[in-house]
């Protein structure tokens, strides 16, 4: 069984472009009399090398890499799927069958931590199956699979975006990761082969890049229960940002006209559902909002991090609470399948406390975690991206547990800018019509009278 990362194809041109584009800003020609003059692998490869050592490392972005990542732990595929820059196809735990997938075991300190690890997750898959052969739907049952299990995807990026995953696996974060530094070296083997010039000057660093330690946080009363959802912060005057924005792009008025024209409620209202409704709608990138989502599932992670134009702040796997864990309806209703879900989270947390006593590390033992197994995000995005966000979160398709939270969500935003998130919600409300196809849940009508009347 093969496992680690592939490059599976590099773009036609591969470091001509590069070289061609190293050279435009300083030569004579046009674009294509350039590129003709960019054959030279020799040449190409030494301008590439002085070019990126000079920080200009933007001409590499130009050649691009398909990758196929096989048999790798989902460890792997969270630390891969949080570089924004790249595009990211995975097979999907909502309809794939898991049961038969396999799994990482990482190198332990002795073999009675081995054989306990391996008991555990393997009857961590006996969980999954017999959830699953109960009826529960694969994307609860789910929730019971350990963070070691196989993950297959495709991955796709620049040479720019790779370098900087190259740098996060063999000197940042990832290298404390047998299994994430393994695959890194592999990866720079097959880059260095297929494009040397934009690879062969990487180096790896005597040691690891450290970020500074945090102060903890002075507890100074009982924790209280928290909403699932909060929003931390917004664009000041966020409905008029994007109003004036929108104007100045279309109109050409005076900042002080278009002020004195918003403080009409009907004119704004007018212009925020011009601006939303823009097939270009840049303006709506004027209001940022600052959101922390709250107890989150490992397996939810994903799909808020599939969204790329955001600013998403994941904590260290290392970090996660091992007995804090997400409970789905599907398993509440039959006492024998929940009694086997909580003892699934239970026997696993005992298991991380008794290696964790016997001296495995913290990045070991992120395999014992499980899918199910929660944290907190914070996010940045703008309100465009929210818009994006809310037509595929808040649709009745969406995975209920980011559903649930995109549905809070855009209650909070619209108590704060009623008339700029008027109409957000799934696609059938913002666009009056479904993409689905055949997956349609048919109740579109339905769902305009709920999201167009809160």
């Amino acid at each position: 069984m093969q496992h680690g990362a592939y490059i599976i194809g590099v773009s036609s041109c591969n470091e001509e472009v590069c070289a061609a584009a190293g050279r435009i800003s300083t030569q004579q020609g046009t674009a294509l009399e350039i590129f003709e003059r960019s054959h030279d692998k020799d040449k190409n490869r030494n301008l590439i090398s002085k070019v990126t050592a000079s920080g200009h490392t933007s001409t590499v972005e130009h050649v691009f890499f398909n990758l196929a990542f096989e048999n790798v732990s989902v460890v792997v595929e969270q630390f891969m799927i949080e570089f924004r820059l790249a595009s990211f196809t995975v097979k999907s735990r909502r309809y794939v069958d898991f049961t038969d997938s396999g799994y990482h075991i990482p190198a332990f300190k002795n073999a009675d931590s081995e054989e306990k690890y391996i008991k555990q997750m393997d009857r961590l898959f006996a969980d999954y199956a017999t959830l699953c052969e109960a009826g529960v739907p694969k994307e609860d049952a789910r929730f019971v699979l350990p963070y070691c299990f196989y993950s297959n995807f495709f991955c796709s990026l620049g040479g720019r975006e790779l370098l900087h995953v190259l740098d996060a696996m063999l000197n940042g974060r990832g290298r404390a990761f047998p299994e994430l530094y393994g695959i890194g070296l592999s990866l720079l083997e097959q880059c260095k082969a297929a494009a040397p010039g934009v690879f062969g000057s990487f180096t790896i660093k005597e040691s690891a890049n450290v970020a500074p330690t945090l102060p903890v946080v002075p507890v100074t009363e009982a924790a209280l229960p928290r909403a699932a959802v909060e929003l931390l912060s917004y664009t000041a005057n966020a409905e008029k940002n994007v109003a004036r924005a929108a104007l100045i792009e279309g109109t050409g008025s005076t900042t002080d006209a278009i002020d004195t024209a918003l403080d009409n409620d009907a004119f704004l209202t007018q212009v925020l559902s011009a601006a939303v409704h823009n097939d270009r709608p840049r303006a709506l990138e004027s209001a940022a909002f600052t959101i922390r989502f709250n107890n989150v599932s490992l397996a939810a992670v994903t799909h808020f991090a599939r969204h790329r134009m955001q600013s998403l702040m994941v904590p260290p796997l290392t970090s996660c609470n091992r007995t804090d864990y997400i409970i789905p309806e599907t398993v509440r209703g039959d006492e024998a399948l929940f009694s086997r879900y909580v003892a699934a989270f239970e026997s696993t947390a005992s298991l991380y406390k008794e290696l964790k006593a016997s001296g495995e590390s913290e990045e070991t033992l992120v395999y014992v975690l499980l899918a199910g197994n929660v944290l907190d995000l914070v996010t940045t995005m703008n309100a465009r991206e929210l818009r994006l966000f809310m037509k595929l979160r808040s649709c009745t398709r969406a995975q209920w547990e980011i559903r649930d939270f995109a549905i809070e969500l855009l209650s909070l935003l619209r108590s704060v800018c009623p008339r700029l998130f008027a109409d957000y919600g799934p696609s059938c409300v913002c666009e009056g019509r479904c993409p689905e196809g055949r997956m349609s849940c048919g109740r579109m009508e339905e769902m305009r009278r709920t999201f167009l009347s809160e």
